[in-house]
């Protein structure tokens, strides 16, 4: 459902801080600023990602146009930023009434043993 979004990371001024750049406006014009989840209880896409970075370990979010500042512990960044990419970009493929977050893994087909594959070749 819906168009990923394309994210590019870079460092922000402190070690806590890191900043996303999209290719698509989230806000408009509008700044909005989050310290916790419960300050993002609406239903507009910044507000549904602003909860979706503090289930991951954000402890602040401020969404302005096309950009994204999230604030979390400098020593978590490294597990923590290919996983906020992913939450950003696919924002609107799961946005909506029902949808799963975190998403669910596809099922993956188990491998054909060597022997059936040698044969089939």
């Amino acid at each position: 459902m819906g168009q990923d979004i394309t994210v590019s990371a870079r460092a922000g001024a402190s070690p806590s801080v890191r900043m996303f750049d999209l290719n698509r406006s989230l806000t408009g014009m509008a700044v909005e600023s989050y310290d916790s989840a419960e300050a993002a209880a609406g239903s507009r896409p910044p507000d549904v990602l602003a909860r979706r970075l503090f289930e991951l370990g954000a402890t602040r979010v401020t969404v302005y146009s096309s950009a994204v500042t999230v604030e979390a512990p400098a020593e978590r960044w490294a597990e923590l930023e290919p996983r906020v990419v992913e939450a950003i970009g696919h924002l609107f493929r799961h946005y909506g009434e029902g949808a799963a977050w975190p998403p669910e893994e596809a099922p993956v087909a188990p491998a054909e043993p060597e022997a059936e594959v040698a044969a089939a070749g």
